[in-house]
């Protein structure tokens, strides 16, 4: 039995923050106590300000709510190293995050153990991060967070949302999973007017509100999130077509291209089609340009003009 009292507040706390919600009975078989002694280390949390909340059902529980500030973390060591270089790398990711990142890696360098703060630093000065200019849209980090919460407590959102074709509409879904893709983030969810899967682009997501109504999760069909994600993306409509033929095993392609692996399709043993059709012209000379072999296309007027502008260029440079 834990008898040290410190140490098992410490371990009652660890455990309350690593899952949404315990039974008295599991917290007692973890911490090696009877449930008398979990009911008072839950009231000496309280009395500290751990917003500790009891929960009703077939035998009740607790679990670690949200309160007017966070409560200090307990994180072990593979956590610690891993959160600070996550942050370390996060930071200039998402929009108005590079400050914020930051200071929080600070806050967690100037209380990590001698040992840990070594290794951080050793991964820190063997890796480097090459900044490239983004184009693209970039996520607001405040509707990221909002519905990783969402998907997390099964809770039924609204939102506004501007179509490809620039036209808005409202939308209430059940968010489901978050997936990250070429640089954007889409929400993955069921639509109640649609009564059906969508895909959502985070950054065509505006005026997101909770609902504070929880649903049933329901199964992705017949595959995990991010297949079903990708081969949404894949089958969306197109500004521009363009599809490759190789004399080469789809395999072998996917493993040297920029290619969605869904738009990879094989004709054959040693035959492939790659589908390179997309709304940014440059993008799609890139996946062209990454094949790695001779292949004959069939493609839009527009495509093809671009790629003869590029040759030229390329060939002029080259002298």
């Amino acid at each position: 039995m834990t008898t040290d009292l410190p140490a098992r507040m410490l371990r009652l706390l660890s455990l309350l923050q690593t899952r949404r919600e315990w039974s008295g009975a599991e917290l007692a078989e973890r911490l090696d106590v009877t449930a008398r002694t979990v009911r008072r280390d839950i009231d000496r949390l309280r009395e500290l300000d751990y917003p500790v909340e009891g929960t009703t059902g077939h035998a009740g529980g607790y679990r670690l709510a949200a309160g007017a500030a966070m409560p200090p973390l307990i994180l072990d060591d593979d956590e610690a190293t891993a959160t600070a270089v996550a942050l370390r790398t996060a930071a200039g990711q998402l929009t108005g995050m590079e400050e914020t990142t930051l200071r929080a890696l600070a806050k967690l360098e100037q209380v990590l153990p001698m040992r840990l703060r070594s290794q951080v630093a050793a991964l820190q000065q063997a890796t480097a991060t090459i900044e490239w200019e983004r184009r693209g849209p970039r996520t607001d980090p405040a509707t990221l967070a909002a519905l990783a919460a969402a998907c997390r407590d099964r809770e039924t959102v609204t939102f506004a949302y501007t179509t490809r074709s620039g036209h808005g509409a409202d939308r209430r879904v059940d968010p489901h999973h978050l997936v990250s893709s070429g640089g954007l983030w889409y929400l993955l969810a069921h639509d109640h007017a649609r009564e059906d899967w969508r895909v959502y682009r985070l950054d065509r997501i505006g005026d997101l509100t909770p609902t504070r109504r929880h649903y049933t999760p329901r199964p992705v069909p017949g595959e995990d999130p991010a297949a079903y994600v990708a081969r949404k993306i894949a089958s969306a409509p197109v500004r521009y077509r363009a599809i490759a033929t190789l004399r080469e095993p789809a395999d072998a392609v996917r493993r040297r291209t920029w290619a969605l692996a869904d738009r990879i399709q094989p004709t054959g043993p040693h035959s492939c089609t790659v589908d390179c059709s997309g709304d940014h012209l440059p993008g799609i000379a890139q996946i062209l340009a990454g094949l790695g072999a001779e292949y004959t296309l069939d493609a839009d007027d527009a495509v093809r003009d671009h790629l003869r502008r590029e040759a030229h260029r390329i060939l002029d440079a080259a002298g």
